[in-house]
């Protein structure tokens, strides 16, 4: 520590040094009169080519060799501002506050035709299938990117917690830096990757391989995953498209085929850029709360191509948690007339949940070189989107030195070795801890993890104080097999639960594993479906309370797993599943025909064949894991069917059922976002009740998309069904109009769900009224020719976090059902 204390003391002096000769002056350009930041207004000498512009803070740096009288400010719509300089001061701060020069108007201007920018705006649109880079039939590059994420407003007032003490101690130990602006920060992430990107148009594919990857964060413990991420295909802002995603919100582009009506523009002047000759055009959103950019770019005259773009967002559009982005792009014209960026940089400042507490300063850039265009590649190259080659993170610097596109500056090299240090700081090591604990459900020791901790307690009326303890290993035990198991006892029904696991991972290119699971727990019927595995939450938060209908299964199960081409995933699964219900229940075994043939319990030896299709997915790998980062707005579509054996492997039960699903989120243009799912299935046979499709209901006070929020849990069940769930994000869409609400950047969302089903008489015969102990079993209860619905509103972004829904119930109104609910749930959305 004290080494590399010392060096960095070392490189503050060499830096200096370095500037003993110089001036540096800093400051912030804001409007006199509101006293908002003004993004990219010019910094400048009088009669010199020297010069500068603020960030997206409105914040300046500019380092003099030889120090002038006075500084300049200038910006659009505001009159210029000169401030005299300091002699003999080395560093100083100069604030500029502009003022509109709408004053100075001594007359209005009427134009005697339209506004000279929509002409331009007119051959942009003409020409921009020409233009955009879509039409090419492939195309590839080289690009580097470099990120850097900052914790800024620190050492404002004294820490409180584990973060904030923290924070506390890192800023009294001296080692945060000066931002741009010459305030504080404390940097933690800084990665820099090196790939090669490529693209096929028909059909539409991409590939990242990562040739080199540098990742240097406090608190990563592993930088495998976040080398997956750190790629240009993640940078790509086509301004094209008529929508741009920036933090996976979608925002019209200034050049979007319906430009007028979200935008105004301006013809500022006109100049070179590079060897083109452009037309500078500025560019203001119409609505503060809209989606949109403000900013200016620079139009080719020849051709009418977008050369050159600086956009911002204000603080005023409706996204949590970010005070500004500001996104700078640079294109160069390749085969076809077509143009790619060339440089590509966004800076996003997001805040933190209080005005005093830490936020974050986030900087990306993306450079590209060696295009080469209409090459396509074989359809099995794409296989695997995102692909890190062996080796990749441990590059000498020799082959970074020679291979960057540019080289590190002085701050930069300072940053890393900032990182490297505070990573070491113990208070940190144990912060990174906690949240990886929390974050992933399991902590590590050595080659096994413990967890997960959602499972660890629960108390409920049938098992008391139950308590579970697991784990699993992990990669540093293997990179192909991993093991889990759990224990669980209860103080009230004194029985020991269990479940012992394991898979193995055969390739990573195509992935294919093979798993195998025993197990014998309590569960509830209407829980046990395979739609609610990936909602670990819910279900171990719904052991507490009471049990409604639990059942007792002892499952065992194998089954192998392969993508057989690039979206397609194949499945097949055998298990044998022992039901013993612990509530009052009983069916007939051969059917109504022979009551005297009466069953308590069954069991059911299962083979299953499932088939996935994404097209367009992409995964990265954590670990031994895959994450799915999503297609995009292509439909995933499921088809799985089950086949039930009669006495194979001691099945007591005989069944076919099949299930479909389609599922989707993609962008309806000014009506927001829309999510659908669509389920329908079917069992050809008569089964015992556990084995029907029990649609999942919610009595709690909270929202779950899985549900139906005014269904009651086991209010019906059906053997053939079909829904359909529907949300609308309409983001700010309605309240931005409202004069008051808008402030509150609340959004509207629309839902509703539709369920249709039928029971057949056969299985409800199945079932006896009076069971062998001689209590009375519940009858089940079918949906009748009309369907189940529910619709609901909502509103979104309640104190940035709180999410409340109100429902109606609109079919099936019989005494006691629920009409109308209120559901809250929290989230945190951008």
């Amino acid at each position: 520590m004290a080494l590399v204390r010392y060096i960095i003391t070392i490189l503050l002096v060499l830096a200096a040094l370095g500037s003993q000769a110089q001036t540096r002056v800093s400051g912030q350009v804001t409007d006199a009169t509101t006293g908002e930041a003004l993004p990219f207004v010019g910094i400048y000498i009088k009669n010199t080519s020297i010069g500068t512009s603020t960030d997206a803070e409105g914040f300046y740096n500019i380092r003099l060799t030889n120090t002038p009288d006075s500084l300049t400010a200038a910006f659009v719509g505001y009159l210029p501002l000169t401030l005299p300089i300091k002699k003999g001061v080395a560093v100083q701060t100069l604030d500029f506050k502009l003022s509109t020069n709408a004053q100075q108007l001594q007359e209005v201007v009427i134009r005697p035709g339209e506004n000279p920018a929509w002409a331009i705006m007119r051959r942009v649109m003409d020409n921009k299938s020409s233009n955009d880079k879509r039409k090419l039939t492939a195309y590839q590059y080289e690009a580097y990117t470099k990120m850097q994420f900052d914790v800024d407003n620190v050492g404002q007032q004294k820490g409180k917690g584990v973060v904030g003490k923290a924070i506390t101690s890192l800023v009294d130990s001296q080692l945060y830096l000066a931002g741009e602006d010459g305030k504080k920060v404390l940097p933690f992430f800084i990665s820099e990757s090196l790939s090669d990107y490529y693209y096929n148009r028909d059909p539409k594919r991409n590939k990242e391989i990562l040739k080199a990857t540098k990742v240097t964060g406090i608190g990563l413990q592993d930088g495998t995953l976040v080398s997956q991420v750190i790629g240009s295909s993640y940078q790509d802002y086509n301004f094209y498209q008529n929508w741009v995603s920036v933090l996976q919100k979608n925002f019209i582009s200034p050049i979007a085929d319906g430009w007028k009506s979200y935008y105004n523009y301006e013809l500022e002047d006109s100049t070179y850029i590079g060897n083109d000759w452009c037309y500078e055009l500025s560019f203001k959103q119409k609505r503060p709360q809209d989606l949109a950019f403000n900013g200016r770019m620079w139009i080719t005259a020849e051709g009418y191509a977008l050369r050159k773009l600086e956009a911002t967002v204000s603080k005023s559009a409706n996204i949590n948690f970010v005070e500004n982005i500001a996104l700078k792009q640079e294109l160069q014209q390749v085969g076809e007339k077509a143009w790619m960026p060339s440089e590509t940089e966004v800076k996003i400042r997001i805040v933190g949940l209080t005005p005093k507490r830490p936020g974050i300063l986030a900087k990306v850039y993306t450079s590209y070189k060696g295009v080469e265009v209409n090459q396509p590649q074989k359809s099995d190259f794409f296989d695997k989107p995102v692909e890190l080659l062996a080796g990749a993170g441990k590059q000498t610097e020799d082959f970074w030195d020679k291979h960057r596109h540019d080289s590190l500056s002085v701050s930069d090299k300072q940053v890393y070795a900032t990182i490297n240090t505070i990573r070491e700081t113990p208070k940190v090591q144990r912060f990174t801890n906690i949240a990886t604990v929390l974050g992933t459900g399991y902590k590590s020791f050595g080659k096994v993890s413990w967890g997960p901790w959602p499972y660890t307690y629960a108390y409920n009326n049938v098992e008391g104080h139950r308590f579970q303890v697991g784990g699993k290993t992990n990669i540093n035990f293997s990179d192909k097999l991993e093991l889990r198991a759990y224990t669980a006892f209860g103080t009230e029904d004194k029985e020991l639960k269990y479940s012992l696991g394991g898979r193995y991972i055969f390739s990573r290119k195509r992935w294919s594993e093979v798993g195998f699971t025993h197990q014998e727990d309590l569960e509830q019927v209407g829980l046990m479906s395979d739609k609610l595995e990936s909602s670990p939450f819910f279900l171990g938060f719904s052991r507490f309370g009471e049990l409604r209908r639990p059942i007792m299964v002892r499952e065992t199960g194998l089954y192998v797993q392969r993508d057989v081409l690039r979206g397609v995933t194949e499945k097949i699964s055998l298990r044998k599943r022992q039901f013993d219900p612990q509530y009052d229940f009983a069916f007939y075994k051969d059917g109504p025909s022979q009551p005297e043939q009466v069953a308590t319990s069954f069991t059911a030896t299962e083979v299953s064949f499932l088939t996935r299709y994404a097209n367009n997915e992409v995964f990265v790998e954590n670990d031994n894991e895959r994450i799915s980062l999503g297609s995009g707005s292509r439909p995933v579509l499921s088809l799985k069917y089950t086949l039930s054996l009669q006495h194979a492997l001691g099945s007591t039960v005989d069944y076919q059922r099949v299930d479909l699903g389609v599922e989707q989120e993609f962008v309806m243009g000014r009506l927001g976002n829309t999510l659908y799912r669509l389920e329908a299935g079917k069992i050809f046979s008569p089964v015992p009740y556990p084995l029907l499709e029990v649609h999942t209901g919610n009595e709690t006070p909270f929202y779950y998309d899985a549900t139906y929020n005014l269904m009651d849990y086991f209010e019906f069940a059906s053997d053939t069904y079909a829904s359909l769930h529907y949300e609308q994000y309409f983001e700010g869409l309605l309240f931005n109009r409202l004069p008051l609400i808008k402030k509150l950047k609340w959004r509207v969302l629309a839902t509703s769900n539709i369920l249709y089903g039928s029971l057949s008489q056969k299985n409800l015969d199945l079932m006896p009224t009076i069971i062998p102990t001689g209590a009375t079993q519940e009858a089940l209860k079918a949906l009748g020719r009309a369907p189940y619905v529910e619709v609901g509103y909502g509103i979104e972004n309640i104190f940035k976090i709180l999410r409340v829904d109100a429902f109606h119930r609109l079919t099936y109104l019989d005494e006691g059902a629920r009409k109308f609910g209120l559901k809250f749930s929290v989230q945190f959305k951008l």
